[in-house]
């Protein structure tokens, strides 16, 4: 169950940095961070996600569903 709340975590975060993104894209603000930082952050997220899923998936943390309709 530990493992699922992390991930949802780490998606919810990955979420808020997008629009996070999308607030600065909208203010164009040249003193604040820029937008790619949000976005590296969402993509290094992804990619760990991606790797958390594949190795709950090989250990058996998490199973998936056998039929999917």
């Amino acid at each position: 169950m530990l493992f699922k709340i992390i991930i949802v975590s780490m998606l919810a975060f990955m979420v808020y940095n997008l629009f996070h993104a999308l607030i600065l894209m909208n203010k164009n603000d040249p003193n604040k961070p820029s937008m790619s930082k949000y976005i590296g952050r969402r993509l290094m997220l992804s990619v760990a996600i991606i790797v958390l899923l594949l190795i709950g998936l090989s250990t058996g943390l998490i199973t998936p569903n056998p039929q999917p309709y």
